[in-house]
C-alpha cells in the first residue's frame, strides 16, 4: 500500500478513520463507546468554586459533568460562560476546558474575540495570498472587531467557492453560539466525529487514494496496526525494541538493543526510537509527563540524539523537551490531544 491513502471504516458500529502513507500508519481517530466528550466540543457552562490554589476554577457542565478553567480574573460563581474541550477528560478528573474558542472547518479557523486576518505560512505565493485576503475581507465585513479568520493551507488546492462556504459556515456558526450565553450548561456544538475529523484535517496534501467501502480496515491491515499499538512492545529498525507503558503519574520508555551488543548499537537503537517515538505517542493517544530510559551509550552521543529528537518533535504542536536528568534519564511533556487507545479501542476488535 504505497503513497498517502485514508481510510473511512466502521468498526463495532463505531466510525473509523485511519491515514497510511507508504503502509505506515499515520494518524488514526475512533469515535468513543458511550457518551464521552469529543475533543472541541462547546459548551454553555456556569461558573462554580474558584480554586485559587490551582489558579483556576470549576465548573457545571450539561448532565452533571464537571470541568476545570484555569482562569479565575473576571469570573464570578454563577457566571455563564462559553468554553471549549482542551484537552480529552482523565477518570475521576474534571474536563479541561478553555474560553478561547475556534470554530474549525477543512479550509478556515474563526477566533471570537482574536480579531485579525491571518493566511497560513505555507502558501508561498504572493498573487495567492493577496486573493485569499480580498475573499476574507469580504466574507469577514462587519465582523472583524470580534471575529479573527484563519485561512488552513487546504486553501491552496481549494475552488474559491468552496472556501467561502466554508467561511460562511463558520462565521454563521460562531456568531450563533456567541449569542446563546444565557441558560443552564448545554452542549452547543459537538466535536467531529472520526469521519469528520478526518475530512477536514488529513486532505491536505489530497491523498493518493482514500478508501470508504466497509471492510476497508481489514483489507489495508490497519486492524492489525491497532492491535500492534495496543502492545507496549515495538520493533525498531536496528533490531533492537522500546517498550512504551503508561502509568499513572506518567508515560515511562525503555530502550533497549536487542541481539545487538556492539559499541555503535546503543545509539543506532535510540536514534530509531526517538524517530518513531513522537508517533508511537500520538497513535497512543498518550500524554504529559514521558520518561525514557535510552539505552546505554557515550555520553559524546547526547548531542547527536538531542537533535534527533528535536526533528523528531518539531511537527508535534505542543511538545517540551526537558532534556536529560542527573541519573541519564530524558524527559519530555506532550499534551494530550486524544483519549488513550487503549480506552478508545476496548471492545473495537474482535
Amino acid at each position: 500500500m504505497r503513497g498517502r491513502v485514508v481510510i473511512l471504516d466502521e468498526l463495532a458500529e463505531r466510525q473509523v478513520a485511519a491515514l497510511v502513507v507508504d503502509g505506515r500508519l499515520e494518524e488514526l481517530a475512533i469515535d468513543p463507546d458511550g457518551d464521552v466528550p469529543l475533543p472541541g466540543a462547546i459548551y454553555r457552562a456556569v461558573a462554580d468554586r474558584p480554586m485559587k490554589g490551582q489558579g483556576g476554577i470549576f465548573l457545571r457542565l450539561p448532565q452533571g459533568a464537571t470541568g476545570f478553567l484555569r482562569q479565575i480574573s473576571g469570573i464570578a460563581p454563577g457566571q455563564r460562560l462559553l468554553v471549549q474541550t482542551a484537552a480529552p477528560g482523565e477518570p475521576g478528573k474534571a474536563l479541561p476546558v478553555t474560553t478561547r474558542l475556534l470554530f474549525k472547518s477543512r479550509f478556515a479557523i474563526i477566533t471570537p474575540g482574536a480579531p485579525g486576518l491571518n493566511i497560513s505560512r505555507q502558501i508561498r505565493d504572493d498573487g495567492m495570498r493577496a486573493a485569499l485576503a480580498d475573499l476574507a475581507a469580504g466574507m469577514m465585513e462587519g465582523a472583524e472587531a470580534q471575529l479573527g479568520l484563519i485561512l488552513r493551507s487546504a486553501c491552496a488546492e481549494a475552488e474559491e467557492d468552496a472556501i467561502a462556504e466554508d467561511i460562511a459556515a463558520m462565521r454563521g456558526l460562531a456568531e450563533a453560539v456567541l449569542a446563546d450565553v444565557a441558560g443552564e450548561p448545554e452542549l452547543l456544538v459537538d466535536g467531529p466525529g472520526a469521519h469528520d475529523l478526518a475530512f477536514r484535517d488529513w486532505l491536505d496534501p489530497a491523498p493518493d487514494d482514500l478508501l470508504t467501502e466497509p471492510g476497508g480496515m481489514a483489507a489495508q491491515g490497519v486492524d492489525q496496526m491497532i492491535r500492534d499499538l495496543l502492545s507496549p512492545r515495538v520493533a525498531l529498525p536496528s533490531g533492537g525494541h522500546m517498550m512504551i507503558e503508561p502509568t499513572r503519574a506518567l508515560v515511562s520508555v525503555d530502550v533497549n538493543t536487542g541481539g545487538d551488543t556492539s559499541p555503535a548499537a546503543g545509539l543506532k537503537a535510540n536514534i530509531a526510537a526517538a524517530r518513531d517515538l513522537p508517533r508511537q505517542l500520538r497513535l497512543r493517544g498518550l500524554g504529559g509527563q514521558i520518561v525514557v530510559d535510552f539505552a546505554p551509550m557515550p555520553k559524546k552521543d547526547r548531542g547527536t540524539l538531542d537533535q534527533v529528537l528535536k526533528a523528531a518533535f518539531r511537527a508535534e504542536g505542543e511538545a517540551h523537551l526537558a532534556g536529560w536528568t542527573a541519573l541519564g534519564l530524558y524527559e519530555l511533556t506532550r499534551r494530550r490531544d486524544r483519549l488513550p487507545l487503549t480506552e478508545l479501542a476496548r471492545g473495537l476488535l474482535p
